[in-house]
């Protein structure tokens, strides 16, 4: 092998590990700071049998009202407040980061193919032969940031406490 085909598979290795810890301190930084918001989970198929023990998630504040989102970009940001109990509340989707006003966060989303939208994590894995201590799961907890950037940190029961 030569000594540049060498240098730039190391040069390229290097990259790779840094994104990756730049991924990784990211998130252990939203999971540390992020404030906890609750989102109601909407029904949904609870498990797939191919894919080992999990549950598909779906947010009410996803769900379309009397509106449809076929009007709104495939990408955006679903903004939310947050009520004195910790469950967030859809106000608006916006395209972009800004406008935000005090109290807001914002949480992406990605538009379905059925002009549906989803947001957030959508599927929570737990260990095999436990799925029935998630049967009462009412909310999914994020952690998110003041940028946008969110992760799932667990589910949680009708008296918002974690399901562990």
């Amino acid at each position: 092998m030569k000594k540049s085909s060498l240098m730039f598979i190391t040069v390229n290795l290097f990259l790779l590990m840094g994104y990756l810890l730049y991924s990784v301190v990211q998130k252990e930084r939203i999971l540390s700071q992020g404030k906890l918001v609750l989102l109601e989970l909407a029904p949904v198929d609870p498990r797939s049998l191919m894919q080992g023990d999990y549950m598909a998630l779906n947010y009410k504040i996803g769900e379309a009202t009397n509106d449809t989102f076929s009007h709104f970009p495939v990408r955006g940001y679903c903004v939310v407040r947050v009520d004195p109990s910790g469950i967030a509340n859809r106000v608006r989707l916006q395209e972009n980061r800004a406008p935000l006003s005090d109290g807001e966060y914002l949480i992406p989303y990605t538009k379905g193919r059925y002009d549906d939208i989803h947001i957030g994590a959508e599927s929570f894995f737990f260990k095999e032969g436990t799925s029935a201590k998630y049967d009462s799961a009412r909310y999914g907890g994020l952690r998110i940031d003041t940028k946008g950037n969110c992760v799932l940190v667990g589910l949680y029961d009708p008296m918002r406490k974690q399901i562990r």
